[in-house]
């Protein structure tokens, strides 16, 4: 419970019950989700302000503790009533604004150890519990502070180069790179090339057995052509129109194949 510790030494001198301690470690919760007290008693007084420390006089009554709160954006005002009934004090908490009303009943000897008040690492145990129970049982059901996202500044540098239209974008490290084959289903990638040669799109008029829309994989005109081109005459990714069959596993016609019939006959 970070920051209960300075309000825990500033508020001691007015702690002489476990009760007091239990009111500060409650108030501290209310303060860490965005509230700030007004005063003690139902009514506003003068001068009144929002502030993280409990007001003078918040200890003066051990059976009722009255206070007030207001959220820091002005959107909530609450009235806390910490009653004691023997052993365990109820908090019964009113958004005046909405006029919706929480009720949490805790258990003084759950969270706080009477025989050192003296000592603030070890007055307070179960603080874990005693944090979801003020969230779940308050913050939640009477709404919570809204806070003011903070949106990070961008960078200088980021801006010039969201904004800057001649920008050149980096290079790409050197090296065999794999081309950006069209998409089969988008009818209108077609000409796309044509149209704008130094841009990114695909779908080019010149017809390419490899580039027709499935990639096929072991053919890789850039590494060569035994017989018929060398590596590297095609760079990586360029458009190839193939003068020849590529490859030894393409269909062709059959030299066995049976002859039609009456080829023979002179006068077909």
């Amino acid at each position: 419970m970070a920051g209960l510790e300075p309000l825990y030494a500033w508020a001691r001198a007015a702690i002489s019950r476990p009760q007091d301690a239990l009111v500060c470690g409650v108030h501290w919760e209310l303060v860490r989700h965005g509230y700030r007290c007004l005063g003690t008693g139902d009514q506003p007084g003068p001068d009144e302000r929002k502030s993280e420390l409990l007001p003078a006089g918040w200890e003066a009554n051990k059976e009722v503790y009255t206070l007030r709160y207001k959220s820091t954006d002005d959107a909530h005002e609450l009235l806390l009533k910490a009653i004691m009934v023997e052993d365990s004090m109820i908090l019964n908490v009113m958004d005046r604004g909405s006029q919706k009303v929480a009720d949490v009943t805790l258990a003084v000897a759950d969270y706080i150890n009477p025989e050192h008040l003296d000592d603030f690492h070890k007055v307070y145990k179960n603080t874990e519990e005693l944090r979801t129970k003020i969230t779940s049982g308050i913050i939640a059901p009477l709404g919570a502070p809204a806070e003011k996202a903070k949106k990070e500044p961008e960078s200088k540098k980021d801006l010039q180069q969201d904004d800057d239209p001649l920008r050149i974008p980096p290079r790409q490290p050197a090296g065999p790179r794999a081309p950006s084959w069209p998409s089969p289903v988008n009818p209108f990638a077609v000409g796309g090339d044509d149209l704008d040669p130094f841009g990114d799109r695909s779908g080019g008029m010149i017809v390419d057995p490899l580039r027709s829309g499935f990639r096929q994989p072991g053919i890789d005109p850039s590494s060569g052509i035994p017989g018929r081109l060398p590596p590297g005459a095609v760079p990586p990714g360029a458009r190839f129109d193939p003068f020849s069959p590529l490859g030894a596993g393409r269909s062709g016609p059959d030299p066995d194949h049976l002859p039609p019939p009456g080829y023979d006959d002179m006068f077909m």
